[in-house]
């Protein structure tokens, strides 16, 4: 078999990889928005609770992590590996997206906060209506780095049978014994795929860029 075969058996697990981080990165990023905002403005107690999240969920591997969270989602609930998998990586995501977005509040002054409070909103509405929309342009460069660790993440599924970029690598890697080509084709897909999201991330940056004053 050539190049181009791998790729192309290689590549039809596209579908799968994306699919898995489509569900995965914006299950992140609202689970990790509603914890960043308990963490700021939720009081100590929360802040506590928001930081032993954080610390666990970052200080153990994400297949490991994968593995107890398929387990305890696909339990007593009929999922595919595909849905359960994906589930499993947005809760794992959401811990990295939660410092993110909590960076990104911090971020912004907090006489935002007091002058719109001043102006009749109440705290919620400003939170939600001058103070996100703020913070939703500074996360955008931290977070183009997570939904690249995400679309690499997506490959840990393959544990669980989901036939992706990685496992499709390693099918085909085993009937030709061509091991070594057929991970250079997987790793040529998840690079294309990183590059081209990045580069898409980094074009909404600019365009949701507040122009400086000259």
């Amino acid at each position: 078999m050539d190049f181009g075969q791998f790729i192309s058996y290689i590549g039809s697990g596209t579908v799968y990889t994306v699919g898995v981080t489509l569900i995965a990165l914006p299950s992140g990023l609202l689970i990790g928005t509603i914890l960043a905002l308990l963490y700021v403005y939720g009081g100590k107690a929360a802040a506590r609770i928001m930081n032993i999240y954080s610390t666990v969920f970052r200080g153990i591997p994400p297949v490991v992590l994968l593995f107890i969270l398929f387990f305890a989602v696909s339990k007593g609930i009929n999922l595919s590996a595909f849905w359960a998998g994906s589930l499993s990586l947005g809760v794992v995501s959401s811990a990295y997206q939660m410092e993110i977005i909590r960076g990104a509040l911090l971020s912004v002054s907090g006489d935002q906060l007091m002058a719109a409070r001043a102006v009749g909103l109440s705290r919620m509405q400003a939170i939600r209506n001058v103070v996100l929309p703020q913070a939703v342009r500074l996360a955008i460069p931290p977070w183009s780095n997570e939904a690249a660790i995400v679309i690499k993440d997506s490959s840990l599924v393959y544990a669980l049978g989901v036939p992706e970029i990685l496992r499709r690598a390693q099918l085909i890697g085993a009937s030709s014994q061509q091991y070594l080509l057929a991970y250079l084709s997987a790793a040529v897909i998840y690079f294309l795929l990183v590059s081209l999201t990045t580069r898409l991330l980094n074009q909404l940056e600019q365009k949701l860029s507040i122009p400086s004053n000259p």
